[in-house]
């Protein structure tokens, strides 16, 4: 078995309150007919794309489960939609679960053996959301550095930024006030940051280039969900919280975030905490993008995923 995609393409997507035609690109590694469920992953963001997440492309010649990767709407190869940018009664939840199972029914992959989801940092937030309304066909759940609620990701940030100097967290308060993240003391203090608690590997890699290069080259979803700085949540996903619907999950669930991610442990233990069926692993020395963060770490994020995917 190789990793070349068996699908690849462009799927057609309805917006109700928008005349502009949309489509999400998508690509398959792996036999959707092979009678294992595939797992579609769910990238974050929102707006960083699918390419970070390709090493789980190996899941399909190591364990034999296809692998469904996307373009969420607005990003990527996907439909850009810049005129919506700062509307946020149209960038919300809903739209991206409407998407989500839009994607499932085009690639008919609801009945028989079913699917997994794989949700990383923002894709956990809507993988999370996704699992609570019991969709059909759910399998397994996999919440990768995810999220259970804004207000626990608001409350990560503040711990993040009271272990700052006082003089470079005036230098955000100043940021805050006046709107400007752009500054060269703003930029040198959220690197200094990203460097200890979202990748840790020094430089950073291709995957890791690319997602940052997908949310520089269009704001309208990132900046409109969730802000300016992911020092600064405040987009229009403040409110939102899946902890009240966890208990509904019934897929068997895996948690797993690193022991310095952005995603600290206060945004993980409501999962922990309500999920019926979970397991929950802290992956040492890494930050947010522990499968990125060396060769080492892949491995043992590979592992960890496959094997729970395939577990009888």
């Amino acid at each position: 078995m190789d990793q070349s995609p068996t699908q690849e393409g462009q799927i057609p997507f309805s917006i109700p309150s928008i005349d502009t035609p949309c489509f999400t690109y998508y690509k398959v590694i792996g036999d959707l007919s092979c009678g294992t469920p595939p797992v579609i992953m769910l990238h974050g963001g929102p707006g960083g794309g699918h390419e970070y997440l390709l090493p789980f492309a190996e899941l399909w010649p190591r364990y034999g489960v296809p692998v469904v990767l996307y373009d969420q709407i607005g990003c990527g190869a996907s439909t850009h939609l810049r005129q919506t940018a700062g509307n946020r009664s149209f960038w919300t939840m809903d739209l991206f679960i409407a998407e989500l199972d839009n994607l499932i029914d085009h690639l008919h992959i609801r009945d028989g053996s079913g699917f997994h989801l794989f949700g990383q940092s923002w894709g956990g937030m809507l993988a999370a959301d996704f699992a609570t309304r019991r969709p059909v066909g759910l399998r397994r759940l996999i919440l990768s550095s995810a999220i259970a609620s804004f207000e626990t990701n608001v409350r990560a940030v503040r711990l993040l930024r009271e272990q700052l100097p006082p003089e470079h967290e005036a230098i955000l308060m100043t940021a805050e006030e006046t709107g400007d993240w752009t500054t060269p003391a703003v930029q040198e203090i959220q690197a200094m940051l990203g460097s200890k608690h979202i990748c840790r590997a020094n430089p950073p890699p291709p995957p890791l280039i690319s997602a940052m290069k997908n949310l520089s080259d269009d704001t309208t979803v990132y900046q409109t969900m969730y802000g300016k700085s992911w020092l600064a949540p405040e987009g229009s996903l403040t409110g939102w919280t899946s902890i009240p619907g966890l208990p509904k999950i019934i897929a068997p669930t895996l948690v797993y975030n690193g022991e310095y991610d952005t995603s600290h442990d206060v945004t993980t233990v409501p999962f922990f905490e309500h999920i019926p069926r979970v397991r929950w692993i802290t992956i040492a020395n890494a930050g947010h993008m522990c499968h990125l963060e060396s060769a080492e770490l892949l491995e043992k994020v590979l592992s960890i995923v496959g094997d729970f995917l395939v577990q009888a």
